[in-house]
């Protein structure tokens, strides 16, 4: 009895031991969880105030501008007009050599070409310590943009052709930011009528701009209707748009550079109706004689805007070459970019010039 006793009593204790063992590992399990879940709570806080602290760190943008660059948003831009681009030199007519050399001038000397839209709406996105420049072609002739069979008998763009050039140099110096506008006028632009939606089409999937040159080349000096001026403009964007039917034409190259005797007339160069085609130019460009204005100066009127005869023929040292030495010889007059796209720079000297209900949602940011 006593032996029976004694082994209940033995498995009583087991049993009482196991039990108070299991609690106390279920009690180490809880304490274990408990703290894991403590740790991650510290690790969450810790990465929430990382989180924080990295929003908190908002860079400001001039801290990226290199002012030992002089940059000067506020200095001006040649607009270059070119008209043909053929085997012989003259004065309306560069040769696909020297075509060449101009780009090749312009990219050495640290300018970078921005489209008229961008220039004119002050969207300038170059590398800093660069100057920007405009490309501009007039009359939309063949020899701007020709289409030339291969040995193969394929189509393809000659390389002689201002397009052709254009393009070639793109491939070469990506970061030139080739571009230009091709003021067109008439039912055949580039006078390949089996090529014309082809080219049309071309041109802008591949960054180029579209411009008016009215619809058959037509001077507006002794206008004295403005329905007729209407008419020229209109007639032309609606060749265009029946092509490119979403495609904005709202940029216009004067012809001979005439503007109406009458000045009541020119509210129509700028926009207008006809025949129910509207047109809204934000850009009218002269033939000129010197550079433009910055788009923030007091000066600049995008309606009026200053071309430079990109030439060496007849120009009257005003030609493309003569301000490149001039810009040579006055760096602080031409304009260099921040590299910031969202921030305006402009020497100290020079705030006076500028008119601040045109640098939209850019911070103007003045140096000494």
């Amino acid at each position: 009895m006593k032996n029976i006793l004694g082994k209940f009593l033995l498995v009583l204790s087991l049993l009482a031991f196991l039990l108070v063992a299991c609690e106390k590992n279920e009690a180490d399990k809880v304490e274990e969880v408990h703290n894991l879940e403590e740790e991650n709570i510290v690790e969450e806080n810790e990465y929430i105030e990382d989180e924080e602290d990295e929003e908190e760190i908002v860079l400001d943008p001039k801290d990226k501008i290199d002012l030992s660059l002089k940059p000067n948003e506020a200095g001006e831009v040649m607009i270059l007009m070119y008209h043909n681009v053929d085997s012989e030199e003259g004065e309306w007519t560069r040769t696909p050599d020297n075509l060449k050399k101009d780009l090749l001038t312009l990219y050495e000397k640290g300018y970078r070409i921005v489209s008229l839209k961008d220039f004119v709406n002050n969207n300038i996105d170059i590398e800093a310590g660069k100057t920007p420049v405009v490309l501009t072609f007039d009359d939309g002739n063949e020899n701007n943009f020709r289409i030339i069979k291969d040995p193969n008998g394929e189509d393809i763009i000659d390389p002689d052709c201002a397009l052709g050039i254009l393009e070639s140099f793109k491939e070469e110096y990506p970061d030139f930011g080739v571009t230009a506008t091709f003021f067109i006028f008439g039912e055949n632009p580039f006078r390949q009528p089996e090529y014309i939606e082809y080219k049309l089409n071309y041109l802008v999937e591949n960054g180029y701009d579209i411009g008016n040159h009215t619809i058959d080349h037509r001077s507006m000096r002794n206008m004295e209707d403005g329905e007729k001026i209407q008419e020229a403009l209109a007639k032309q964007v609606k060749i265009i748009n029946k092509i490119l039917p979403e495609y904005q034409v709202n940029t216009y190259a004067l012809c001979y550079g005439e503007r109406p005797k009458n000045k009541d007339l020119e509210v129509y160069l700028e926009k207008g109706t006809y025949d129910g085609v509207s047109y809204e130019n934000i850009a009218i460009l002269n033939v000129g004689w010197n550079p433009a204005p910055s788009p923030i100066s007091k000066k600049f009127n995008p309606l009026s805007l200053p071309r430079i005869r990109a030439s060496e023929m007849k120009v009257d040292n005003v030609g493309l070459y003569n301000w490149l030495e001039y810009f040579d010889k006055n760096p602080e007059k031409r304009y260099i970019s921040d590299g910031v796209k969202e921030v305006i720079t402009v020497p100290k000297e020079l705030v006076g010039n500028i008119d601040l209900n045109r640098l939209g949602d850019k911070e103007l940011y003045i140096y000494e």
